[in-house]
């Protein structure tokens, strides 16, 4: 009890230092650029849903910022991550190959495919999949059988990975695309959480064959709700458009069909906001290593806990500032965050691992040990681009 009293104070006084007194919420938007201006712009126009040159644009701005060829925005980051996997060729009974900590998002687009989740497990050094076990239990679990990724235990084949960038910092790329080449797997990235994190120089969500990101208001960036899908493939492009936009053939003024679509597009309101936000990204992200920067110091006098920082060679968006207890404290972290949310200071645990939620208890899944240690210790404190400067 006096361990958790102490632990629980020390990281009170610690998010104190640098964001005040509560309360103090745990990721805010922020809008001081031209979002006023674009939304008016776009209301006056009238074309406030699905077409319109916001939407245009803001792909324009995406594909530039991330150096992706191509950018197509829907609604948010799950539509992107299913479109993503229908792209991929994920079929029904197919299994795909998902951490198991990482938000629902990611396993439920895969069962809107009819598809299974397979869970994976994370590594401490990126809380992202790790690589190195990854290719040591396919080596077990799985063989080739023409060119396909079979799962000895379930005969069904492993279509595809799902690696996910947690909290922005970028996962070993190298190590899984080494292994999603040698067994014959699709490798589509989710970074719903990475906009602005790069990976040896490159930007994340653009290594894989596709990659997802998110704009929902509480990422470093908003559109209120929204994602899109990065690719460097003009055929997937063109088909991702396509099938986001209910698969409308074009026509004048006919509505014809050529397939089964989906309602996905980004609608224009949302694109303008968009807009506006990207303008400010550059800003956005220094005042999170800001931030970052100053957690760091009050941290570095805490016994038990210390904050998550981004991989070697890497640039993290710092999306949330992280906190991760030592192993002997993690039974703690419900004192911590009972203590902080008291103080006002917002915290949160991270999510209750995919491989324990009803929906996908039977699915397939790997030594999870990591990931079950690292779901005992994660605490998210408050992200807030606005919180880089001192508060009184």
């Amino acid at each position: 009890m006096n361990n958790a009293v102490s632990i629980a104070d020390q990281i009170v006084g610690a998010i104190s230092t640098v964001v005040g007194v509560g309360p103090v919420a745990l990721h805010e938007p922020t809008f001081t650029g031209n979002e006023w201006k674009y939304l008016k712009e776009c209301l006056d126009s009238t074309f406030v849903s699905s077409v319109g040159e916001f939407v245009d644009r803001f792909e324009r701005d995406l594909a530039g910022y991330t150096s992706s060829k191509y950018a197509i925005a829907v609604v948010n980051g799950t539509a992107a991550l299913h479109i993503s996997l229908l792209l991929a060729g994920v079929k029904p009974l197919d299994e795909v190959l998902v951490p198991a900590l990482t938000f629902v998002a990611t396993a439920n687009a895969v069962a809107y495919c009819g598809a299974m989740p397979h869970f994976v497990d994370s590594e401490t050094a990126t809380l992202g999949v790790d690589a190195a076990k990854l290719r040591e239990y396919l080596s077990a679990a799985t063989q080739q059988r023409s060119e396909l990724c079979v799962n000895r235990a379930t005969g069904q084949t492993i279509r595809a990975m799902i690696p996910m960038h947690t909290y922005g910092h970028p996962v070993d790329l190298d190590g899984l695309l080494d292994v999603a080449r040698d067994f014959n797997i699709v490798l589509i990235e989710d970074a719903a959480e990475s906009l602005g994190s790069f990976y040896h120089g490159q930007h994340t969500g653009t290594f894989g064959l596709l990659g997802t990101l998110s704009f929902n208001g509480n990422k470093t960036i908003t559109t209120g709700g929204g994602g899109a899908i990065l690719t460097n493939d003009a055929a997937l492009a063109k088909r991702a458009k396509h099938l986001t936009t209910t698969a409308r053939v074009p026509h004048e003024w006919e509505f014809r069909h050529d397939e089964v679509g989906y309602n996905y597009r980004m609608p224009n309101l949302n694109a303008a906001l968009g807009c506006a936000q990207i303008e400010q990204l550059p800003t956005l992200l220094t005042r999170k290593r800001e931030l970052f920067a100053r957690y760091s110091a009050a941290f570095a006098g805490v016994k038990g806990a210390r904050l998550m920082r981004e991989p070697a060679d890497c640039q993290s968006n710092y999306w949330l500032q992280t906190v991760l207890l030592d192993e002997e404290l993690g039974d703690e972290r419900e004192a911590v965050l009972k203590a902080t949310n008291t103080a006002g200071l917002a915290t949160r645990p991270t999510w209750t691992l995919m491989s324990d939620l009803l929906p996908f208890a039977q699915s397939p899944k790997m030594d999870l040990s990591c990931a079950q240690s690292l779901a005992r210790r994660i605490i998210n404190i408050p992200s807030s681009p606005n919180l880089s400067e001192a508060r009184q």
